[in-house]
């Protein structure tokens, strides 16, 4: 399957993404000491589902990024051989 470099870079772009905002909200959770990640020093049940989605949309966002990047990559090389 050939991507075009529109999409490419469209992939791309959403993997880098994806890392930036996952990695500023799991940050905020973990700091998040007196709000509803944490009671008395013990992760509650909102900090297991919300540190659950932090890692699976980094796999998705890296899936998808290395997709991208493949693609770009791809792209870069059929231009060369022409």
């Amino acid at each position: 399957m050939k991507l075009s470099r529109r999409v490419s870079w469209f992939l791309l772009a959403f993997g880098v993404w994806s890392w930036v905002v996952w990695v500023t909200f799991a940050k905020n959770l973990w700091a998040d000491a007196g709000g509803l990640a944490f009671d008395d020093g013990r992760p509650t049940a909102y900090f297991w589902v919300h540190l659950t989605l932090a890692i699976v949309s980094f796999a998705f966002g890296t899936i998808i990024g290395v997709i991208g990047l493949r693609g770009v990559r791809g792209d870069r090389n059929a231009r060369a051989d022409r």
